[in-house]
């Protein structure tokens, strides 16, 4: 089998493109810290700011403390053709009541299973991009977005 040759990236297409993935791939790979042990589950964002992203979270979960102890993260989507978007970040909780009504009233799946956006478990995290990367399927190099553009 013959090694695939990638196509050239405009760097002016990066956002573009990482975008498209996100939005392909919907449900990215969160990874954290449990001490001196990575910790990977894959989450589901309840919006997303162009590389802003947000994920509901339960206060009783593991990452809830990991975060806590250490809020740098990286979230990982990966498309059905393999192209990759990572997003390193720092997580902070949402508590600006404004954002949290918006997301509350466009997520009827966490209505369902929370009832009330006052419920104490419910905990909404930010995560904002430090740094985000693309890469195509074989192109066994990542190029970085400028989060300037945004």
């Amino acid at each position: 089998m013959s090694q695939p040759i990638p196509q050239p990236i405009d760097p002016a297409e990066l956002p573009a493109l990482a975008l498209a993935t996100m939005k392909k791939a919907r449900f990215p790979m969160l990874a954290t810290c449990d001490g001196d042990q990575a910790r990977v589950r894959p989450v589901s964002p309840v919006r997303t700011d162009g590389f802003t992203v947000y994920v509901a979270n339960l206060r009783r979960y593991a990452k809830t403390a990991q975060l806590a102890a250490n809020p740098k993260a990286e979230l990982c989507y990966t498309d059905d053709d393999h192209h990759q978007v990572r997003i390193t970040a720092t997580a902070s909780l949402v508590t600006d009541p404004v954002l949290l009504k918006e997301i509350w009233d466009s997520n009827p799946l966490l209505r369902a299973y929370l009832r009330t956006p006052d419920n104490p478990e419910l905990i909404i995290y930010c995560f904002t991009p430090n740094e985000v990367r693309y890469m195509r399927e074989w192109a066994l190099e990542y190029h970085s977005v400028n989060l300037q553009d945004f």
